[in-house]
């Protein structure tokens, strides 16, 4: 099983976000049992985060969990200014002991810094978190979206468990920089979006209340352009009778760090996780990384107003 820092964890995740949060929320109960059937499989490792639905998807994941927290590892985060830049500021442990609240747990086996706060440095915040694992409020501490000069200064104030950036064949962004300082600093990868916010797999945006319809990325040119180079992963795909979905994570297995696709569908979540069957070559991977040159997808990851959020992409390589 693969580790993430000192924790033992699933060879994939389950990003909880999709269940109330971005796509339109989903209805709960429908939600509580494709969490029930993830942990059938043998997903141990659950994302949330205070952001997703406003604390919903905390209460929800809290809910379907019950009586099955002790092999789970359990993982959210918090942001110091949710309500915008000029909102109030949310300490670390105001934020732990609402979560704590809404999971219903005794304690959250890792704690993420979501954002970096542009005004607080990022060893307060995190030297705060560390206060709270010795306290046993949380388990470990992780950054979201830090550049490598923030996450050394981050994991100087306190060592960091894990670094969760978004990661996928079209996002390769972090092959620059981040994944090499995580690797040489021991700080365990999470990837969230391992299936480009479900476009590897061939997803469309069609409901109105989908955030991704905000994402350059998903306006009309860039999704022209942008599939015509998802023919790449189709051919694999087909030529190793497995989904687009299937390769793409598989892809990022190869890579070892810790995929958190997440789903509404049961049929797709037995899919995901058959991923971790298929063990690509190096030829295919190589097919796959000829085609999705890092840098090379067109439109940006977020809205011009989130971009700040998050470390500049490279150019391409």
């Amino acid at each position: 099983m693969p580790q993430i820092g000192k924790l033992t964890v699933s060879p994939q995740g389950f990003g909880a976000m999709g269940l109330s949060h971005s796509y339109g929320r989903a209805e709960d109960a429908h939600s509580i049992e494709t969490l029930h059937r993830a942990i059938d499989l043998g997903i141990t490792f659950f994302d949330t985060a205070t952001g997703y639905g406003k604390g919903h998807n905390e209460q929800l994941l809290g809910s379907a969990i019950g009586a099955r927290r002790d092999p789970l590892v359990i993982a959210s985060k918090f942001i110091h200014r949710p309500d915008g830049p000029d909102g109030a500021v949310v300490q670390p442990r105001e934020a732990v002991e609402a979560s704590l609240e809404r999971l219903g747990v005794d304690h959250i086996d890792l704690y993420y810094l979501h954002r970096v706060d542009k005004e607080i440095p990022i060893e307060e915040s995190v030297g705060a978190l560390g206060r709270l694992v010795e306290e046993g409020k949380i388990g470990a501490v992780g950054v979201s979206e830090a550049s490598a000069e923030q996450i050394r200064r981050a994991h100087a104030a306190f060592p960091l468990t894990a670094l969760q950036s978004e990661y996928s064949l079209w996002t390769r962004d972090v092959e620059v920089e981040i994944l090499p300082t995580v690797r040489e600093l021991g700080i365990g990868f999470v990837a969230y979006s391992p299936l480009g916010r479900g476009f590897l797999a061939g997803a469309e945006v069609s409901d109105a209340n989908d955030v991704r319809r905000q994402h350059p990325r998903f306006q009309p040119e860039a999704i022209a352009a942008n599939a015509a180079r998802r023919e790449a992963i189709e051919q694999v795909a087909e030529r190793l009778g497995a989904s687009n979905a299937q390769i793409a994570l598989a892809w990022l297995l190869s890579k070892g760090v810790v995929p958190i696709p997440g789903t509404r569908h049961i049929h797709h979540l037995k899919a995901n996780w058959a991923a971790n069957e298929i063990e690509l070559d190096a030829a295919t991977l190589a097919e796959l990384e000829a085609v999705y040159v890092r840098g090379s997808t067109v439109g940006t990851r977020y809205p011009a107003d989130r971009l700040a959020q998050v470390p500049p992409e490279p150019v391409a390589a």
